[in-house]
Parts: structure tokens; C-alpha cells; sequence
């Protein structure tokens, strides 16, 4: 599909509901496009807005939320729905950010999803350029609509069903949350000991990078993935939390049984 002929002549106006995490990345990176402006973000925490008020018109108030070609929601889950309701009445496409709300949970006539990919923490640089944004829209015009704004800000843009996105917002939580959990047990492990957590990131580093060349399945190392008994008794007796024990013991069983048929 060629986007330029859905490039508008006119720059795409935003209205950004939401002050948190995902919204300040999505500020910074349309801020920096040259096809787009956000002229307003809402928010209910005055607090919160102080961060915004000095680039762009700022309100806490819905009535004041000013008339746009693109009403964007970043805030949790459970408010989506509360929060586009407050704008039900707007002409504008309305998206919300999310991975796992249905897009039929927005009450407005004018509908859509705007799922970027990434897990984002406030004041930690992402280069958007390559987070891959999921899009799905109410009808044709409105997707093209969201290619051509989403296209203008990453190089990975896909069309993507809620169920689909919801599975891919699953996988990313043992791909990225569940993984960063066990850097956390590992650091404690290391600073209980007085070791340098640093000297596992290297390891962390190439485990990341080796499965851009190969299948996690055929990446996989380690006692459990040996059979090895006699290491994996050692370490559960190392492990002196009752919870951890049993984290180890989850996941090694789960590697076992995942190979025990190579073995």
C-alpha cells in the first residue's frame, strides 16, 4: 500500500488523554513529528499536567477538551472506557492505547486502537522509530487515517484484531515482565552475596541478542535443560525462600518437560 496517498494535506491535530508513562513517550514522539500536533492533553491530576503545560494547551476540566482529528487515551485499562465516554460527543477518531481492551469498549461512534509495542518507564529514552504500533479501526478511512499518523513515527506498523492483540499482549508479559522479574531475583541473589550484579549483564545481553538469529526453543541452555539433578538439587538448597524454591522448581520442570523427548 502506498501511505503517501493518504498523507493529509493538513496537519493532523491530537488531543492526548492521559499523563502517565505511555503518554509522556507518546508526547515526545509526536512532538518531535512534523505531521502532527498535539494541541491539548487532559488529565485529572494537576500534578501530573505541570509536565505538559509549558509545550501545549492543558486542562483538567472535560468540558474544556477542545474539538481534534485524533482523541488519543494512554491511561490504565480500567479507565478507558470512563475516560472516552467524556468525549462521546466529539467528531474525532478516538484511540485508545491499550494491549488488551477491546476496541468495542469505546462508546464512540468514531473508534480505534493505537497499541505501540514496548514497555516504557518515565525519563528512559525509546527510539519509537522501532516499536512496532499495532492498529485497528471502526472502518477503512479511519485505519488509513491511524497508518499514515502511526507510520510517521515507527517503521513497524501492522493491522491487528483485539484477540490477536491481546495474545501478543500475553506473550509480551512472559516475554518482558516475567523476564525482568527474574533479573530482579538474580540481583538479590548477587547483592546478598556482595557480588556485582553487572557481571551478569553481558549474559543478560546476548541471551536478548541470540534470539533475533534463532528460536528461543533451540537458544535454550542450562541444568534443566541437561537434566542435570544434581545442579538443580544444589541450587534449591542455595535458595533459602520458599518462593523462589518453588519459582525454580516451575520453570525447571517446564524446561524439562518441554525437552525430555531430545534427551
Amino acid at each position: 500500500m502506498n501511505l503517501l496517498k493518504f498523507i493529509p494535506l493538513v496537519m493532523l491535530t491530537i488531543v492526548l488523554l492521559g499523563t502517565g508513562n505511555v503518554a509522556h513517550h507518546l508526547f515526545q514522539a509526536i512532538h518531535s513529528s512534523a505531521t502532527t500536533r498535539i494541541i491539548q492533553v487532559y488529565g485529572r491530576n494537576d500534578e501530573g499536567l505541570k509536565d505538559f503545560e509549558y509545550s501545549t494547551l492543558v486542562t483538567s476540566s472535560p468540558e474544556t477538551i477542545v474539538d481534534a482529528d485524533l482523541y488519543l487515551i494512554a491511561v490504565k485499562d480500567d479507565a478507558i472506557p470512563e475516560v472516552a465516554g467524556l468525549i462521546k460527543e466529539k467528531k474525532g477518531l478516538v484511540a485508545h492505547t491499550s494491549g488488551t481492551v477491546p476496541m468495542t469498549r469505546l462508546p464512540n461512534p468514531r473508534r480505534a486502537v493505537f497499541y505501540p509495542l514496548q514497555s516504557f518507564t518515565r525519563n528512559i529514552p525509546v527510539d519509537f522509530a522501532t516499536i512496532p504500533i499495532c492498529l485497528e479501526a471502526g472502518n477503512e478511512n479511519d485505519f488509513q487515517v491511524l497508518e499514515v499518523f502511526a507510520a510517521s513515527l515507527s517503521r513497524t506498523v501492522c493491522r491487528m484484531g483485539s484477540e490477536q492483540r491481546l495474545q501478543l499482549h500475553l506473550a509480551a508479559i512472559f516475554a518482558n515482565n516475567f523476564s525482568n522479574y527474574l533479573y530482579h531475583l538474580a540481583q538479590e541473589i548477587c547483592e546478598e552475596q556482595e557480588i556485582n550484579f553487572e557481571l551478569l549483564h553481558p549474559l543478560i545481553l546476548e541471551t536478548a541478542n541470540k534470539i533475533r538469529f534463532l528460536p528461543p526453543k533451540k537458544a535454550q541452555t542450562g541444568p534443566a535443560r541437561r537434566q542435570d539433578a544434581s545442579t538443580m538439587s544444589k541450587h534449591l538448597e542455595m535458595l533459602k525462600s520458599p518462593a523462589h524454591q518453588k519459582i525454580y522448581e516451575v520453570m525447571s520442570h517446564s524446561i524439562q518437560e518441554h525437552y525430555e523427548k531430545e534427551l
